[in-house]
């Protein structure tokens, strides 16, 4: 079964024939920009079992000097995956078509977060990014 994503104006359409993994929601500030919110929500992806369907003339691309970046809808401006240097290797689960069957494990630099902002208790939450040896 692959996963479908779209965006808001329907003129891109991704697929991904594999699973979406380590889901978790953002709350640096830089993301909080990014997607104008409290925290993004987005899902890791193997890079090859990623493809654009439609639309892919319709990207737009912003790419950091870390080689971090984000792809995003040149008419409707939603963001649909996050990039490491030039592949896509996260997608944003706000444009996931249907069930993902991936849920929100961990809430990550939650030390910066919003001040208006309310973590609901009993989440798993790191102050920065989770550990680096992956014992989430």
């Amino acid at each position: 079964m692959s996963i479908t994503g779209e965006c808001f104006c329907g003129k891109i359409n991704y697929e991904v024939s594999g699973e979406l993994r380590d889901a978790r929601s953002c709350h640096c500030s830089r993301c909080r920009k990014a997607f104008s919110s409290q925290a993004s929500a987005y899902a890791l992806v193997d890079a090859n079992d990623f493809k654009w369907v439609t639309g892919e003339q319709h990207l737009a691309t912003y790419e950091s000097n870390h080689g971090f970046g984000l792809q995003f809808c040149s008419k409707c401006g939603s963001t649909l995956c996050g990039i490491f240097n030039g592949a896509v290797h996260g997608v944003t689960l706000g444009c996931v078509n249907g069930d993902p069957r991936v849920e929100i494990s961990q809430h990550i630099f939650v030390g910066s977060k919003a001040p208006w902002e309310l973590i609901p208790e009993g989440v798993k939450t790191f102050d920065e990014g989770p550990p680096p040896d992956g014992s989430s």
